[in-house]
């Protein structure tokens, strides 16, 4: 019997070997009931012992760090990163996050079940465009910037993916929501998303196409909205004219969590009948696995002729084939097996939370120079967010084992610092305290993942379904802020938010302000590091900051015009890209060699720093297209008193533009002017023809 077993063994290893994971799908499919390939074909996928497939969870989270399955290193929220405007530093990221993954995917093997968030299917980025302040989700995106948005969302799928030539794949990634996605929270199981074809093509599919055409993503999730009155889930012109056709892509397409039921579920699309009608539609239309269960209804569809089978086996043969290749159906963790347990929240990743998170603080104000901190000045720490480590996590987080507060940070660098909250996040009371011994209050105000995110119930004022109704800062702060303002004191505000906030008023109460977003586990190291200028602040904000919702078009309406950087015609608080230094840089005329724009970058100011140089496009006869729109960017450290050579490129994809007569974006020639600077405001123009 042992020597029938041993034989059986080989068999099937040689098999695995000489054949492709395509054509071992196929072997299988044609040996499974239509229950089982159902079965096969939902989030949560059952076990086939008879033919040796293992249950498996496609379901697994690595926003900013593994996430839901335990412990797991904490890296800041992706708007955070953005704000780094460091691709090579994301992607280094995204390695150590899918090398936990590995870890903790092996673990779990070696426990006998892989359970659910606990496998290597990912579903992230979130490469949506952050078009509206208000979007509860927006944190969990890289900005408003498409181009920004893509480079950024790129380096992450090839860090959690891996190289494309090992015998196993890494992980998968997802690039999700497709498409025309981005808020309100509370209406996104109905909602139906309007836009015309130039702002589809130029502002909310080009970081999917990046991902699909440049960066080999595995994974595309289809939106819960509607697009131009069809659920995403079967738009034929987003899956298959466009992403499959257009693009030429191969890899799974997988729905929202029960966004299949939205089909036909009371108060939501309206779209289909049933059960059997909604399955067979999305099925039909190229969804291959839906996170939910509404596939159960696909063999009633079958039966009831609803539902070609071969469409069911075509997507069966995507899932499957991609198991195999990740080594899931084979328990094969090669050449994954030898990273350590000790890489888990290990020192290495912590110290690569840190960096990560002091590159993306902004300096938006710095009155008098009162950063960096004098350290022998007499320092009081208030605010809602000082000693809230949930607060640093973000959302979809880990939980680590080890996190720093600001509380915690400034108690280990300030001697005799005093703390109190003030006040809650929102609210009436506010807790004064005598503070006539102290030259400088640090307030770490801000709001909080309990308040903006994704579809929530958050009863207070100004806040709906996860969403904003107002951008500003709680009435409360402001209050405190103003109060700590007129007794003489300086004001340095850290504001924590995965999203713009309207600080107008703030800019006259508080003397300095950093933006510290949600920035993980370390964020009380790193922000103690900024304002004591052991190093020196250079984030650059991936969104506009508004004065004011009255800045905003309809929250609704997902026409670009008025919207973000590109679009917005009013004076911004802080612009897109913009964020302050230590020193001071000055830019050198720039020229174009070949094709490159060569410029030079001075650091004529006291500090060693890192500047991140941007070029923006405009074309000056197109009056209908962006103001200017970000076409490279790179960070550079220039040390005090020297100077950097820095050339971005200039290929076709920098002079892609809006053609009306082909309704796409084409290369273009004529007359261009290239912008450059360290803002999308404060920047240099060259005249360009090409």
């Amino acid at each position: 019997m042992k020597t029938i077993q041993l034989a059986c063994a080989a068999m099937l290893l040689a098999t695995a070997c000489t054949q492709t994971p395509e054509k071992r799908a196929q072997k299988l499919i044609a040996q499974l009931t239509i229950e089982e390939k159902a079965s096969l074909m939902m989030h949560d996928s059952q076990p086939v012992e008879a033919l040796g497939v293992p249950a498996y969870n496609w379901w697994n989270e690595a926003l900013h760090g593994v996430a839901r399955n335990g412990k797991a290193t904490v890296f800041p929220m992706p708007v955070a990163m953005a704000a780094s405007f460091d691709e090579p530093l994301v992607n280094k990221v995204f390695t150590a996050v899918s090398d936990e993954a590995r870890v903790k995917n092996r673990q779990a093997l070696e426990s006998g079940r892989v359970g659910w968030y606990q496998g290597v299917t990912f579903w992230t980025p979130n490469i949506n465009i952050f078009r509206d302040p208000r979007w509860g989700r927006g944190m969990e995106t890289y900005g408003e910037d498409p181009y920004l948005t893509g480079t950024l969302g790129m380096a992450v799928v090839r860090g959690l993916q891996g190289p494309s030539t090992a015998e196993v794949l890494k992980a998968h990634a997802c690039a999700k929501h497709f498409a025309v996605h981005s808020g309100p929270e509370w209406n996104r199981h109905s909602y139906n998303a309007e836009v015309s074809e130039r702002d589809l093509r130029e502002t909310y599919l080009p970081a999917f196409k990046d991902l699909v055409t440049k960066a080999d993503v595995q994974e595309v999730m289809i939106a819960y909205n509607r697009f131009r009155g069809e659920p995403c889930g079967v738009s034929n012109y987003l899956v298959n004219t466009i992403l499959r056709g257009e693009w030429g892509y191969k890899g799974i397409v997988l729905s929202d969590c029960w966004a299949i039921a939205d089909f036909y579920e009371e108060g939501r699309h309206g779209f289909s009948p049933d059960g059997p009608h909604a399955a067979a539609a999305a099925v039909h239309n190229g969804t291959d696995l839906n996170c939910g269960d509404t596939y159960r209804f696909i063999p009633e569809a079958v039966r009831q002729g609803l539902l070609d089978e071969k469409d069911v086996d075509r997507s069966l043969e995507r899932l499957l084939a991609a198991r195999i290749r990740l080594g899931e159906l084979d328990g094969n963790v090669e050449p994954w097996a030898s990273l350590p347990d000790e890489i888990v929240e290990g020192e290495e990743h912590r110290a690569l939370s840190l960096k990560m998170a002091q590159e993306s603080i902004v300096l938006l104000q710095n009155k008098d120079d009162v950063l960096p901190l004098d350290p022998k000045a007499r320092i009081a720490l208030v605010g809602p967010n000082a000693n809230d480590r949930e607060m640093l996590w973000g959302n979809y987080n880990p939980v680590p084992e080890h996190s720093v507060t600001l509380l915690d940070a400034l108690k280990e660098r300030v001697e005799n610092l005093v703390y109190y909250k003030g006040c809650e996040l929102v609210g009436d009371d506010i807790s004064a305290e005598r503070l006539d011994e102290y030259d400088v209050v640090v307030f770490a105000g801000g709001i909080s993942p309990k308040l903006e995110g994704e579809e929530m119930d958050v009863p207070l004022p100004g806040f709906k379904g996860g969403d904003r109704e107002s951008i500003e800062l709680p009435e409360v702060q402001r209050h405190l802020l103003q109060a700590l303002h007129y007794s003489g004191k300086k004001v340095v505000l850290v504001n924590f938010s995965g999203s713009a906030m309207g600080l107008e008023p703030e800019t006259q109460s508080c003397d300095a302000i950093l933006q510290a977003w949600y920035p993980g586990q370390e964020g009380g190291t790193a922000i103690a590091n900024v304002l004591f200028g052991d190093v020196a602040p250079s984030g650059k904000l991936p969104v506009t900051f508004y004065k004011n919702v009255e800045q905003l078009p309809d929250f609704e309406d997902y026409a670009m015009k008025g919207r973000t950087y590109r679009f917005f015609e009013g004076e911004p608080l802080f612009p897109f890209g913009f964020g302050l230094s230590y020193t001071t840089f000055a830019y050198g005329k720039a020229q174009v060699k070949g094709d490159q724009l060569v410029l030079e970058v001075s650091n004529i100011g006291p500090v060693d720093a890192d500047e991140v140089v941007q070029l923006y496009v405009r074309r000056p006869a197109d009056t209908e297209g962006p103001r200017k729109t970000l076409r490279a960017y790179k960070r550079v450290h220039v040390p005090s008193g020297q100077s950097v050579e820095v050339s971005l490129p200039l290929t076709e994809e920098t002079f892609l533009w809006w053609d009306e007569a082909r309704q796409r974006m084409v290369p273009q020639k004529g007359e261009w002017e290239l912008l450059y600077g360290g803002s999308s405001q404060d920047l240099d123009t060259l005249a360009y023809t090409r």
